[in-house]
């Protein structure tokens, strides 16, 4: 199957009403937590990034600077992001539906690495599977990737939901990477979150 070109899709338009204010402008080490996993997956193999932002779009394009006008870079503002992450995922593969597989990144995972992203991409592309997950100690993790056979699946998709359930209903087609540690799948949700990871924002 073809698998090549690989596109990213950053999903990064929800409300972070746990935290109680933009989680994508967390100042992470110096970084705007949007501005690191925009680099990151500019870092990596991805032939093509989307970035979808929603909530506060406009302040969080602007703390891109430079990078928003990176060729690879294509950001998209979903006026649905209320409706849920699966209007989000949707706004993000219709602008690269003509790609053969796709990567679902988080946006508000701060230890998410490049060279992560480049392993899925290369185990992906060498298998024949057309979804892949980073796994460890049994826990299934993100980013993920999707071949185009799934596209009509992820277009079905609503409400506050991403691809778990696809994953589940097709376990023959799921490849599954085993890392060494679970850093990059941690997620940043509250205050406690931040404390526990030790982060601090400014």
């Amino acid at each position: 199957m073809e698998k090549m070109p690989t596109a990213g899709i950053i999903l990064a338009a929800g409300s972070s009403s746990r935290l109680g204010r933009p989680k994508q402008l967390l100042d992470i080490g110096g970084r705007p937590l949007v501005v690191r996993t925009v680099q990151t997956a500019l870092s990596s193999l991805l032939e093509r990034v989307v970035l979808v932002l929603g909530h506060e779009a406009e302040a969080i394009l602007a703390s891109l600077g430079p990078l928003g006008s990176e060729p690879r870079l294509v950001v998209r503002v979903n006026s649905r992001y209320g409706e849920g992450m699966s209007t989000t995922l949707r706004e993000g593969l219709e602008q690269v539906a003509d790609f053969p597989s796709v990567m679902v990144i988080l946006a508000d995972h701060p230890f998410l690495d490049y060279r992560l992203m480049d392993l899925l991409l290369t185990r992906f592309r060498s298998s024949d599977k057309d979804i892949c997950v980073p796994c460890c100690k049994g826990r299934q993790g993100s980013p993920t990737i999707f071949g185009a056979r799934f596209y009509p699946d992820i277009m079905k998709i609503r409400g506050d939901a991403g691809g778990r359930e696809i994953i589940r209903k097709n376990p023959e087609s799921l490849l599954r990477v085993e890392i060494e540690t679970e850093d990059s799948f941690f997620d940043i949700d509250t205050e406690e979150d931040l404390v526990h990871l030790g982060l601090t924002p400014r």
